[in-house]
């Protein structure tokens, strides 16, 4: 699984970090740089996709397909992975939103099989 993030990032320059948790918040597998802390960014990514799936339904937009964030340095991207995961990626401020979404859908495809 980690093989697969690191092939997601080594396609998507624009994609700095990537993780898989849980949607209880538990890491299932990360390529996170030093100093990130992997149980913060499970347990927030968790709690981001959970809330997010309650927004959609509860405004009538139908299933949730993701969430992201944009922050002045950058997005957090999330993505479900089959009901059971949440994919996490970090990504570049010049980042080309529509290709890092049609590779993390590729990753969440894939991923989902080995869940």
């Amino acid at each position: 699984m980690v093989e697969r993030l690191r092939d997601l990032q080594a396609s998507s320059p624009d994609i700095e970090a990537s993780a898989v948790v849980s949607v209880d918040g538990l890491s299932i597998a990360s390529a996170l740089p030093q100093g990130v802390e992997e149980d913060r960014v499970s347990a927030m990514s968790a709690a981001m996709l959970s809330l997010g799936e309650r927004i959609a339904s509860e405004l009538g937009r139908g299933a949730l397909e993701q969430v992201y964030i944009k922050g002045q340095q950058g997005y957090v991207i999330l993505m479900s992975v089959g009901e059971e995961a949440v994919l996490t990626a970090l990504a570049r401020e010049q980042a080309k939103l529509g290709l890092i979404f049609l590779d993390m859908r590729r990753a969440a495809e894939a991923l989902v099989r080995l869940i």
